[in-house]
């Protein structure tokens, strides 16, 4: 990467970044304007439109940006190898450390974003990022098979949707600010849930 192509990728870094800040407010994306984003990126209109083509692509990308942050996490999680209940809870903190650094207005809108735009590649990035997650929880499942700490009775079937009731749960804006303080609590609880019988 050469000096130039750097700078610009610093430069939608800072734009990204600006724009994230500005939508993770009560005020949501009802009322971002491309001006207040040049202005709180210090980068200039006519380069954020030349970065983004749209504002509609730029919250798009930030919504992207959040995302792929949180999934660099857990893919990072899963590549320490560490056993089946020190990784659950480390993937359970992740997911919630994230969550808690959005504005309840940010999850709305987000939930809303790619609830309502399925034909220009959002709910591709969501149905991705699902389809990732469970490979991922699947592995998870298959380690602490082998450790003895996930019961052999419960098939992937059952144990993808268990996690995913139980995570789709505790994403709900009203609960993650709550379950925050109980996450070791919350953890223990999973893991005990699909323990093998004593």
């Amino acid at each position: 990467m050469n000096g130039f192509e750097k700078r610009t990728q610093e430069k939608k870094k800072q734009v990204l970044e600006a724009t994230f800040n500005l939508m993770n407010t009560d005020a949501g994306i009802a009322n971002l304007t491309m001006d207040e984003i040049a202005k709180q990126s210090n980068v200039g209109k006519t380069t954020v439109f030349k970065y983004f083509g749209s504002k509609e692509n730029l919250i798009h990308e930030v919504f992207t940006y959040f995302l792929s942050r949180m999934w660099d996490t857990a893919r990072a999680i899963m590549a320490e190898n560490k056993p089946f209940e020190e990784t659950i809870i480390a993937m359970s903190l992740n997911k919630i450390n994230h969550l808690d650094k959005i504005n309840k207005q940010f999850y709305i809108d987000l939930m809303d974003y790619f609830t309502k735009k399925d034909d220009d590649g959002v709910s591709q990035i969501m149905q991705q990022y699902v389809k990732e997650s469970y490979s991922m929880m699947l592995d998870l499942f298959h380690r602490g098979r082998k450790e003895g700490k996930v019961d052999l009775k419960y098939s992937d079937e059952f144990l993808l949707i268990y996690f995913q009731a139980l995570v789709e749960g505790i994403s709900s804006p009203h609960i993650y600010s709550k379950i925050l303080p109980y996450t070791a609590q919350w953890t223990e609880l999973l893991i005990k849930g699909i323990a093998p019988s004593q």
